[in-house]
Order: C-alpha cells, then sequence, then structure tokens
C-alpha cells in the first residue's frame, strides 16, 4: 500500500531535521563535487578544451534548472500536494504516469532536435567560440554526448520531487554524487582510452545521468509510485502543471539565465574565461547547494501543504525560519570565501594544468559571486513562498526586472574592468551578484506587501547578532591569514592543514559569539520556535 501519511518535513517540528538531512547528503555530494574540480583543474586547468567541455557541461545543466529541480518541480509539488490532500492514491499515480509521459517525450524530442544542431547549439550558448574554429567544432561534437543528459537528469528530476512530497529526502539529495563520481573515473581511469581525453569528460556525464535515474527507482517502487509514462496532456493535473511551469520557466530561473549569459560573454573575452567562472562559481555553489537548496527543498512541500490547509499564520512562520537561517549561514560564508579566494583555490586547484595566473583570475571573479551570495541563498527560499501558492505571475515579472537589469550591469561593469584591468570576467560576475539583490528585494517585497509573509518579533536582534558574529570572525581570520606567496610555495597537506585551521577556528569563534551574544539552539529548531 502506498505510504500518503504526511510527511515529517510537513510537521514544522521536522523541518529543521529535514533540511539537516537534506543538508549532510548534499554536504558529501558537494565535497565530491570539490574532489572532482580538483580532478577537473589539474586534467584540463583553464585550457580552450577545459572551456570547449564546461560550455557542453553547461547546456544540459542549465536546461535541467527548467524542466528538473527549477521551473517544473515548482510547479509539480503543490499539484501533487493537492492530489495527495484529496486523498486518492489512485488519482496520485494517474497524475504520475502522465506527468512522466508529458515530460519524457518531450525531453526526447528537444533532446533529438539538440544533437541534429549541435553546431547551432553551440553557437548560440557560445558565439565567440565561433571565430576559433577548432574549439567551436569540439564544442558541437561535445555537446552531441552530454546533451542526453537533460532527459536523464530531469525524469530524475520528476521521481525526487515525488520522494520529497513524501518526506523520502535522502535519497534525492544523495542522487548527485554520482555524477561527480562518475566524472572522477572517467578523468581518472577512461580519459587515456580517447584519442581527445576531454570526451571522456563528456560521455562520465552521460553516465552519470544513466546511474542517477536508476538510483532513484526502488524508494518509489517502495511507494508503488514508479512512473509509467503516458502521453496525456488533457489530464486536468497536467493542464495544472503546464499552466503554472511556462511563467515559472522563466521566473525560477532567473539567476541561472544570468550565469548562463555570463557564459555567452565571457566567450569573447581571453580563454580561460570560461573556465575562471567555472571554478568560482563551483565554490559559491557550495553553501549554495548546501544550505540554500536544502532548506528551500524542504520548505516547499512544507509551504504547499499550508496554503492546502490554508494555515496562513504557519506559512508565514516558515518563510520566517527558512530566512533566519539563510542569513545564519550565508553572511559567515560570504565573507569567508571574500577573505580566504585565493587560499582556497590554491589549496583546491593549483595543481598539474592550472596555472598561478589562472588561481587569481578565479580568485577575483569569486569575491564578486561571493558578494552576492546571500542574495542568491536568499531567492532560493523567497520564491516557494509564490509557488507554494500556485502564483507564478509574479516571480516571471520579477524575473524580467532582475534579467534587464543583469544586462545593463553587465555593459556597465564588462566592458571597463577588461578595457582597464583586463579582467572582463569579473564585471560578469559582479553584475550576477547585483541582479541577485535586485530579485531577492523584490520577492521579499511582495511577499510582505501581500501579508503572507511577516518578520517575526526579534528578526532585527536576530540580524545584529548574526552580523556581529560574522565580524568578529573575519577579522580573527585576516589577522591569521598568511600571504598568498607562503600559499604557493607550500605542499598540497600544509596548505590543507591551514585552510581547515582556518576555516574551523572560523566556524568555532562564529558559534561561540553568537551564544554570547545571546542566541540559542532552540531558536532555530524550527517555526513554533519563532511563534
Amino acid at each position: 500500500m502506498t505510504d500518503t501519511s504526511k510527511p515529517e518535513a510537513d510537521q514544522p517540528s521536522g523541518l529543521l531535521k529535514s533540511s539537516a538531512v537534506v543538508g549532510s547528503a548534499t554536504m558529501l555530494s558537494r565535497v565530491l563535487g570539490l574532489l572532482r574540480d580538483i580532478v577537473l583543474a589539474s586534467f584540463v586547468g583553464a585550457s580552450a578544451n577545459a572551456d570547449a567541455f564546461f560550455v557542453a557541461f553547461k547546456i544540459p545543466n542549465f536546461l535541467r534548472r527548467l524542466f528538473a529541480e527549477g521551473a517544473f518541480s515548482q510547479a509539480f509539488v503543490p499539484v501533487l500536494a493537492d492530489y495527495k490532500e484529496q486523498g486518492s492514491v489512485a488519482a496520485v499515480r494517474a497524475l504520475i504516469d502522465r506527468v512522466a509521459g508529458v515530460l519524457g517525450t518531450t525531453l526526447v524530442l528537444l533532446t533529438g532536435l539538440a544533437i541534429v544542431a549541435s553546431p547551432w547549439v553551440a553557437a548560440l550558448f557560445a558565439p565567440g567560440f565561433v571565430s576559433q574554429p577548432e574549439k567551436y567544432q569540439l564544442t558541437a561534437d561535445l555537446i552531441k554526448v552530454t546533451f542526453p543528459y537533460l532527459l536523464l537528469i530531469s525524469m530524475t528530476g520528476l521521481c525526487g520531487a515525488i520522494l520529497n512530497s513524501y518526506g523520502r529526502f535522502a535519497v534525492p539529495a544523495l542522487t548527485p554524487i554520482f555524477l561527480n563520481l562518475s566524472l572522477i573515473g572517467a578523468a581518472l581511469f577512461a580519459a587515456p582510452y580517447f584519442n581527445e581525453p576531454v570526451f571522456a569528460l563528456a560521455w562520465g556525464v552521460f553516465a552519470a545521468g544513466v546511474i542517477q535515474l536508476l538510483f532513484q527507482l526502488p524508494s518509489l517502487y517502495r511507494l508503488e509510485l514508479v512512473p509509467r509514462p503516458i502521453w496525456d496532456t488533457r489530464h486536468e493535473g497536467v493542464m495544472r502543471i503546464l499552466k503554472l511551469m511556462v511563467p515559472a520557466l522563466f521566473g525560477v530561473s532567473v539567476s541561472q539565465l544570468n550565469l548562463l549569459l555570463d557564459t555567452v560573454l565571457a566567450s569573447f573575452l581571453p580563454t580561460g574565461s570560461v573556465s575562471w567562472l567555472y571554478y568560482s562559481d563551483r565554490l559559491t555553489e557550495l553553501p549554495l547547494g548546501v544550505f540554500g537548496i536544502a532548506i528551500a527543498t524542504v520548505i516547499l512541500p512544507s509551504l504547499s501543504a499550508q496554503n492546502s490547509a490554508d494555515n496562513a499564520r504557519q506559512f508565514s512562520l516558515t518563510i520566517d525560519w527558512a530566512v533566519r537561517m539563510i542569513l545564519l549561514i550565508a553572511l559567515p560564508a560570504a565573507i569567508a570565501l571574500i577573505v580566504l579566494a585565493e587560499p582556497i583555490l590554491i589549496t583546491l586547484f593549483q595543481y598539474g594544468a592550472l596555472t598561478p595566473a589562472d588561481v587569481s583570475m578565479s580568485a577575483l571573479s569569486l569575491r564578486a559571486y561571493s558578494l552576492g551570495l546571500l542574495a542568491f541563498m536568499l531567492i532560493k527560499v523567497l520564491a516557494p513562498g509564490y509557488y507554494a501558492r500556485k502564483d507564478m505571475v509574479t516571480p516571471v515579472r520579477i524575473g524580467i526586472t532582475a534579467m534587464v537589469s543583469n544586462m545593463v550591469l553587465n555593459v556597465i561593469f564588462v566592458l571597463p574592468l577588461m578595457t582597464l584591468y583586463g579582467i572582463g570576467h569579473v564585471g560578469l560576475a559582479l553584475a550576477t551578484s547585483v541582479a541577485a539583490f535586485i530579485n531577492a528585494g523584490l520577492l521579499a517585497r511582495g511577499l510582505l506587501r501581500g501579508g503572507v509573509f511577516a518578520f517575526q518579533p526579534g528578526a532585527g536582534r536576530f540580524l545584529l547578532q548574526v552580523s556581529l558574529a560574522t565580524v568578529v570572525m573575519a577579522a580573527v581570520i585576516t589577522w591569521l591569514l598568511p600571504a598568498s606567496t607562503v600559499w604557493l610555495d607550500w605542499l598540497w597537506y600544509q596548505r590543507a592543514f591551514w585552510l581547515g585551521g582556518l576555516c574551523g577556528l572560523g566556524v568555532c569563534l562564529y558559534a561561540a559569539m553568537l551564544l554570547v551574544l545571546g542566541l540559542r539552539p532552540s531558536q532555530l529548531r524550527g517555526p513554533r520556535a519563532l511563534a
């Protein structure tokens, strides 16, 4: 019998526990992701071939954010919550089967078209490569191998959304591990068997998609909810999802569209720019993925259930709790990345093909991305406040504003920085960060004005506590930080020892200062602690 009981994450006391489960699994995935990027940096560095692979990898990865955990998930989860609330297991199964059929068929057609038209896809996403025939052709050839990942990972995202809705957060959170393991294995073991070693990485992406999808199926089988695809666009639930998803395709993915625009513009910049942005973006993604996405993942089913039950008070408390959790993590993480940018990059990536010059360039864009980390994370938890209420129009309007702002800011920042200092890629990262703050600010304003979210008493005090603790942490780390030249002279274990020590000290100082300033763990356990 299918388990239709209310998931633990729907209970306020379960939010912190569920976030911890997702966060822990995601932390493991992100650690392996860092190991993956260490291997890639040593393997391809910031070369022309590296730029070609990163573009070919980013295209299905970007579209995955739209068709998988992005717009699709935000539209699918609230509708699935309604079907669950009605209590009909047969209706839930019918919805899942038809959604799988419509989504799967659409992606099969899109994937086939992209493979056939790979040269045009490469020109669309990296137009600057067209003037470099070898780099352009390599990108097009790699796209043929990597693009099917979109189909595989999107179906994986469907399965993960179902599991999340039933409170099974661990399996979806562990799934990304296989992409990291597959790419590591491809670089270390498969590459010698290819005339062009970077193709091993492309096939590693494809293999990861197959493994990730298969990994979800046993958990769905136990719930008796394994999708049996049926094409039926007239099904009431499918029509609702499509109606919600179309605007969400843009609204939920503005930050990703901005990053994609960065890639397009970076293709016109000096060779290595795409890779510098990739390495710095990956480090910013660590706290974003471990904490921001983890919290967003567990609050969406909860918010959807609260909205279906017309529980406005708990809805507001849940968003307030999520915002506080983001502030608690994002502020110190952003400052730590800014202060430790070069030591982190040197320790993780400055081996093999990656040069000290590449590290310096990546450090500059890492600092620029870090300035927007708080906004990136806030977007993840504010947007569900709209999607859970099936309001897709407002985020689209906000997204358009942020997108236009990013385009204008690119012109404002990139041209002067490229002309005067030769660091145009930093302008791309900086524009993305500022646009993210515009996005997050408008999302927050809409929720506050709509009366669906209100800051609870003590919010100002909480912000002050977190800010003061962050300042103390940053001051001590800066005082103890050795010069960059010293880091370059050290062996890897010396770098790792010092970096680990500084990070550990920073965490301890931050936690101790929060306790001294009066913040207690009981205040963080869930929305009920704020009531």
